[in-house]
């Protein structure tokens, strides 16, 4: 027997149509730097969306599932983007303006990005990649820059502002199926090349609906959220399209995320609610404390991309900023579970701090489940530790493995029943609250960002005085975790730290660059050959390295 109802899809053309029509008079105000901030209403975003979709058809020829890229700050232009492109039918593709070159330009060609949307200042980024992305037609750059460096690129250079100014503030937007792709983000994981993760419609509507609860992020159109967490980062934690369904003001802070700027921003705007990684909480806590500034507003912070440390949490509840822990993934999009203590936590108790240092409790779309090394399931009961497992209509079933290809889904990612291998291990009490404790693969979470240990190894063993050379986590007061660079050299060799160094940084980002380095005389090896990281992790935590800084 089928229900007797209607039968509308979820896409994102409908949170536009919502946002634009119920909340057009919430604004979105991006940051300049200068003395007064761009200001636009959500009506105002939603007709430029609307301009900048019938530009990207009638001039860029951009049709139904083609590729658009954008590599943009966070601010209107961004969520103008965010919207036309998978309301027209096209996908969104968000690059990650960290990643090294070589692997933005794998990324590009690999997803068959058509059009790249991009802010002046980061041309010196994409203008070297060009004669390397075949695929790429058209270029539009938002805001200053200096535009000469496309100088002779292969690819049409376009205004943005120019591009939309006189198209249409209507657009006659198809009827998508709701699970056609809208957007997708690529995580480079551990090893290996980066995989992609492509988001319907419906996945992003659900998830917008699961943010806006009020046992997740619970925003009203009373709040304004500073949207620190990048919108090229899993499509800024939900953030934008939730915000469009209830109404919730935006205040985006573009480029200028440095910790001066950002107090400013709290203290000139008074944003009620915040989202970021603990890495610009804790530059943020320090220039609150070298400069006062009045952020009474700011009442909520939502912590994200790795653990907070509890004298952060408790510094900041010093300020009247309530931290909010949150956990999620690339495949999870983000949200996995948020840790609001339940009503029977007394407030203010020993208890309820205990529950906010979890990671959270599983919403109503996300089941969870412990697997031990035997594939069994472990109990839901605070103690016993396994792989974190997770499903539900918006968790990644597969991985995106380019036009015409059947979707990748390797097994040591993909359950034979269908569920995510988080790669994280932890525990889950009885009333849903997770708690990760280790991880199951040798990956370094550095200020929400991950960090392969493999392609760094891998990196510094082909430098020609490196015998072996092994990478290991380990605690940083300011990033969560860094990378410590255990090294073999051959013997007769004579390269330095330094040089090592500088060897390495012509292959990772330059955040990715370990400071701290030792040599050793082997790698410490288990049964089978492979590297027995934890000989080294409990050698460095016991002090029996000679670690040099850098």
């Amino acid at each position: 027997m089928l229900s007797t109802m209607q039968d509308v899809p979820l896409t994102v053309t409908r949170i536009l149509q919502h946002g634009a029509r119920v909340h057009g008079s919430s604004q979105i105000t991006t940051w300049t730097g200068e003395a007064e901030p761009h200001r636009r209403s959500f009506r105002e975003a939603a007709e430029r969306a609307h301009r900048l979709a019938n530009a990207l058809r009638d001039e860029l020829g951009v049709r139904e599932d083609d590729r658009v890229a954008t590599l943009m700050w966070n601010n209107a232009e961004h969520v103008e983007a965010y919207f036309a492109v998978p309301c027209m039918g096209a996908v969104l593709h968000t690059l990650n303006l960290r990643l090294p070159a070589a692997q933005l330009a794998w990324i590009v060609n690999h997803a068959a990005d058509k059009v790249v949307l991009v802010n002046g200042s980061l041309l010196p980024m994409i203008a070297p990649l060009l004669p390397k992305l075949p695929t790429v037609e058209h270029i539009v750059v938002s805001g200053p820059g200096d535009r000469s460096v496309l100088d002779g690129a292969h690819a049409q250079v376009h205004e943005y502002e120019e591009l939309i100014a006189d198209r249409p503030t209507t657009y006659d937007w198809p009827e998508l199926d709701e699970r056609r792709a809208a957007a997708m983000c690529y995580t480079s994981g551990t090893t290996g090349d980066p995989k992609g993760v492509v988001y319907s419609h419906r996945s992003i509507y659900l998830h917008s609906m699961q943010v806006n609860m009020t046992q997740s992020m619970g925003l009203t159109d009373a709040d304004t959220s500073l949207v620190v967490v990048p919108q090229f980062h899993v499509n800024a934690w939900g953030l934008p399209h939730a915000t469009f369904m209830t109404g919730v003001n935006m205040l985006m802070p573009d480029r200028f995320l440095q910790p001066a700027p950002l107090a400013e921003m709290i203290e000139s705007e008074r944003p009620t609610h915040a989202a970021a990684v603990p890495t610009i909480w804790q530059g943020l806590l320090a220039e609150l404390t070298a400069k006062p500034r009045d952020v009474s507003t700011l009442t909520q912070v939502t912590i994200g991309g790795a653990a907070c440390p509890p004298s952060l949490m408790k510094a900041f509840d010093d300020l009247g900023m309530r931290v909010c822990h949150a956990w999620g993934m690339t495949e999870t999009s983000p949200l996995g579970t948020v840790a609001r203590p339940p009503a029977s936590a007394e407030p203010g108790s020993e208890e309820e701090f205990a529950y906010r240092l979890t990671q959270g409790r599983f919403p109503a779309g996300v089941e969870g489940r412990l697997t031990g090394p035997g594939g069994e399931q472990l109990p839901w009961d605070g103690e016993s530790a396994g792989e974190l497992e997770v499903r539900g209509p918006w968790i990644a079933g597969a991985y995106y493995a380019g036009a015409g290809n059947e979707p990748l889904r390797p097994e040591d990612k993909f359950s034979e029943d269908g569920w995510l291998k988080t790669g994280d291990v932890g525990t889950i009490s009885p009333d849903g609250f997770l708690t990760l404790t280790d991880r199951a693969k040798d990956v370094i979470k550095s200020g929400g960002e991950w960090i392969s240990s493999v392609d760094l190894e891998n990196a510094l063993m082909s430098h020609p005085d490196v015998a072996e050379a092994a990478v290991v986590a380990v605690p940083d007061d300011k990033w969560g975790e860094r990378p410590l660079a255990t090294v073999v050299l051959k013997e007769g060799a004579s390269a330095d730290f330094e040089t090592l160094r500088s060897f390495l940084a012509e292959k990772v980002a330059k955040w990715q660059l370990p400071e701290r380095w030792t040599i050793i005389p082997a790698v410490p090896k288990t049964s089978v050959g492979k590297f027995d990281k934890k000989v080294l992790r409990k050698q460095y935590a016991e002090g029996d390295l000679d670690v040099t800084r850098l």
